[in-house]
């Protein structure tokens, strides 16, 4: 897949809106009753980039973008300000913030990833895209050292450890991290007019399955 390891200006993705969509197909029963299923496992998260425009420069600063990732041609991070890190959004990431795997003896490398929870229902997602020189690890509590006990691949989230926890050895982390996308359009349009008056461009913007 087609991907540039660049963030797209967090200063234009902090106005912007969106969020995680799920897909739910429902029938409805003769009887009125209802049966539901979701052919996907993981969410999918969409944003609009354009109400993040304040000024010209950040208009200009937008094309130069989206030119240069050929529209949506090539991926690249986003940082999602409502929920970029492995704990709380005011809080700072911390080495047991998440479980990550447990140890078996022979396991090295494990994938974040960062679970949600409410009430007794969980859902886990998949961390590909941690933010370089965040990532704190920790086995069976014992806080690891980055470059000595460990390595984070930031292309894929994988953390490897350079020993295998023994077997029941929980590995935990904590991290920031970017969501990957791509433009959800080929095709931008900016009238400097209607944006003088207040009015911003549509820019779609998609996560991406990796």
């Amino acid at each position: 897949m087609s991907f540039h390891e660049i963030r797209f200006p967090a200063s234009l993705s902090f106005g912007s809106s969106g969020g995680p969509e799920r897909r739910t197909e429902i029938v409805s029963l003769a009887n009125g009753f209802e049966e539901r299923n979701s052919p996907w496992a993981h969410s999918r998260r969409r944003y609009d980039a354009g109400l993040g425009m304040r000024s010209l420069e950040d208009v200009e600063a937008l094309i130069a973008f989206f030119e240069a990732r050929r529209g949506a041609l090539y991926g690249f991070r986003w940082k999602d300000w409502a929920d970029y890190r492995s704990c709380g959004v005011l809080e700072a990431p911390a080495p047991g913030d998440q479980v990550i795997g447990t140890g078996d003896g022979l396991t090295k490398v494990f994938g974040l990833q960062k679970t949600y929870r409410s009430g007794s229902e969980t859902y886990t997602r998949p961390i590909a895209k941690p933010v370089s020189g965040t990532v704190l690890i920790a086995v069976g509590g014992d806080p690891k050292v980055e470059s000595v006990d460990f390595s984070v691949d930031i292309s894929t989230g994988k953390v490897a450890l350079t020993e295998a926890p023994g077997p029941g050895a929980v590995v935990t982390a904590g991290f920031e991290f970017d969501v990957p996308v791509r433009f959800d359009t080929d095709a931008i349009q900016v009238s400097v007019a209607s944006f003088r008056a207040g009015e911003v461009p549509n820019v779609p913007i998609v996560e991406l399955r990796l």
